[in-house]
């Protein structure tokens, strides 16, 4: 994978009748392969992608379709993520099939509630991973999945399979810690989130996870960062101060939708019974990207 890196998951369209849209889902998935630049492509792997609305069958045909639509362009992760290790397993090995070179997993909340522990984190990972061979990318996101600590964290990247970190904390010295303890101890590549993609490269992360086409933006960072334009990185760093931010308290996917539809990707509506974001507040949408290097 080319790093400094972007690990991008494609937004799932959708028909009127709630089936994936295949026409507009090869059209993100070009957006994100040709113009984001990704270095990896997750296939039905983070909640943005809406895939946890999706039946079993349907989602692996979503997995399916985007490994097709990537066509050996870029690697590609399939997300196995679900609370039974054993349909994670049946992904695993679907992903496998089908030629993806990764999969991604989330650290799961217990089912019955609560926080899990070290220990029964530690037990469902080594349980999923010892049952595949491709490398995996441990995705840490609280609320959808487990508040891992950092410990827990560090622990988790020194399994043999775990060779990519990606996770959602906007905590600088949390952020510093696991770059200077997984990824510059040599156990995993440490990926972050948009908000804190210049000072991860700065201090030695391997790059960021986010969806399009914030992910065009994050390329334009990274190809400025590795050109040493400093200046050039931070100016384009600082976009993702109000974007997408000012908007998030629709949901991180009703935005990225919105925005690709406004750039001319078709990206379609979250799916029901969440609105697209509509009325003044797509209308400042559309006046604030056309401020930014995405216009």
């Amino acid at each position: 994978m080319k790093l400094q890196g972007l690990i991008v998951p494609p937004l799932t369209p959708f028909t009127s009748d709630l089936k994936v849209d295949a026409q507009a889902l090869e059209a993100g998935v070009n957006y994100v392969v040709e113009n984001c630049n990704a270095s990896m492509v997750i296939a039905a792997g983070v909640e943005a992608q809406e895939y946890h609305y999706l039946t079993l069958e349907e989602r692996k045909s979503l997995i399916a379709m985007t490994v097709d639509f990537v066509d050996g362009r870029c690697p590609v992760a399939v997300g196995i993520s679900h609370p039974s290790f054993k349909i994670a397993i049946e992904l695993a090995h679907y992903a496998e099939k089908i030629g993806a070179q990764a999969v991604q997993l989330l650290a799961p909340l217990r089912s019955f509630g609560g926080e899990p522990t070290q220990s029964e984190l530690l037990a469902y990972f080594k349980a999923v991973s010892a049952e595949s061979h491709l490398p995996m990318v441990l995705y840490l996101n609280p609320g959808p999945g487990a508040n891992v600590s950092i410990p827990a964290t560090i622990a988790l990247s020194q399994l043999e399979r775990v060779k990519y970190i990606k996770e959602s904390s906007r905590d600088l010295s949390r952020v510093s810690r696991l770059i200077a303890e997984v990824e510059l101890s040599g156990h995993a590549k440490y990926f972050t989130t948009m908000q804190m993609l210049l000072i991860t490269l700065e201090l030695g992360g391997s790059g960021v996870t986010l969806p399009p086409p914030a992910a065009m933006l994050a390329n334009k960072v990274i190809q400025a960062y590795l050109r040493g334009d400093t200046k050039e990185a931070a100016r384009l760093q600082l976009q993702f101060a109000l974007f997408p931010s000012r908007w998030m308290h629709n949901g991180l996917t009703p935005v990225m939708k919105a925005a690709m539809n406004i750039l001319g990707i078709p990206a379609g509506d979250p799916y029901p019974p969440y609105p697209p974001i509509s009325g003044e507040e797509h209308k400042a949408l559309v006046d604030y990207l056309k401020t930014t290097d995405l216009a």
